[in-house]
């Protein structure tokens, strides 16, 4: 009779966990996630693979279906769209974010305090990223999942541009924000104007050179048919685009399905990195042969602009989320070396 009843235990208890593998089995998560880029475009292919990474990974389970550039809200809008729940994951970046808490400028572009995108991952892989990041994304109701580098942009010059020195009264187009004020404090004078303005500026003088993008990119433009002077590789400027999703759904999504989206996530950031960086080595043996002067600025240059580069980041933070945030890339970036 206790062998009958025994048998009868472990019959119901290996029918409750075939039950509970089967619900766990069959739990799906459905994304909805807005990236500023164009299918067309490299990263707008990219995040495709990522699309297809992320279903195979995780046997169908997890469902993504993408807007591309800003189908839905305008790129600036996305974050608040994943909140509120028009969408569920921001694909842009956290730059946009400024308005919300100045904390968000240290998201993704520390303007020349890494090196290289590699160096960058290694803060949030190795350095406590991602926990610095959400102690800033959790309040916003939303989680940090990763981020994907194109690498570091080049400035133009019509101008011989070889060092610090040559920034002096050097007149250049400047996105808006915090890089306006770290040339400016190094004699340079930026000039705030439209993208697309850029050509016809350097064209009729009125600019010496132009803050635009990478150098793959600057080729395409058509910039070094006028500037023919760059510095190579670039170091003023490497934006980090991220995936956040909202934290609720975040937190309901199974633990498997996290793991899948970061891991994912990484392997998007290695594929943007190193595709990005065939582009730009291409295009640079391309300008040496059409006769543009690359010039790679010595250690002790790179030093006076990280030295300006910290003193305005110190402006910048003004609210103790920022302090904390710029604190914790200091403190690795002094770790590994790479500043005083």
């Amino acid at each position: 009779m206790l062998k009958k009843k025994s048998l009868t235990l472990t019959a119901s208890a290996i029918a409750l966990a075939l039950s509970i593998g089967a619900a766990q089995a069959q739990e799906k998560t459905k994304l909805r996630i807005q990236t500023h880029f164009a299918t067309e475009t490299l990263s707008g292919e990219l995040a495709s693979e990522f699309i297809e990474d992320v279903t195979v990974m995780s046997g169908g389970d997890i469902e993504i279906e993408m807007f591309y550039a800003g189908a839905v809200v305008k790129a600036t809008e996305t974050f608040d769209a994943a909140v509120t729940g028009i969408l569920d994951c921001d694909m842009t970046g956290g730059a946009y974010q400024v308005g919300k808490n100045p904390a968000f400028q240290f998201t993704g572009d520390l303007n020349g305090g890494y090196s290289d995108p590699y160096q960058q991952y290694s803060w949030l892989l190795h350095g406590g990223g991602y926990d610095a990041l959400n102690a800033l994304y959790n309040p916003q109701d939303m989680e940090f999942v990763g981020w994907w580098i194109p690498g570091p942009e080049s400035l133009v010059s019509t101008k011989s541009f070889t060092g610090v020195d040559d920034l002096k009264g050097w007149k250049f187009r400047a996105p808006p924000g915090v890089i306006t004020n770290i040339f400016e404090n190094l004699g340079a004078s930026p000039i705030v104007m439209d993208f697309n303005e850029i050509f016809t500026a350097l064209e009729t003088g009125i600019i010496d050179g132009a803050d635009a993008s990478t150098l793959a990119n600057n080729v395409g433009l058509g910039l070094y048919d006028i500037a023919k002077h760059t510095n190579y590789p670039g170091f003023h400027s490497m934006p980090a685009d991220h995936l956040a999703c909202r934290k609720d759904m975040w937190d309901e999504m199974p633990e498997a399905h996290q793991r899948i989206l970061k891991v994912a996530m990484q392997a998007l950031a290695l594929k943007t990195t190193t595709k990005q960086d065939i582009e730009i080595q291409k295009a640079a043996a391309e300008m040496r042969a059409a006769g543009v002067e690359l010039n790679t600025w010595s250690e002790e240059d790179m030093a006076k602009y990280r030295e300006a580069v910290a003193t305005t980041w110190v402006e910048y933070a003004t609210t103790p989320e920022a302090k904390n945030l710029l604190k914790a890339h200091l403190d690795f970036l002094k770790e590994i070396g790479a500043v005083e």
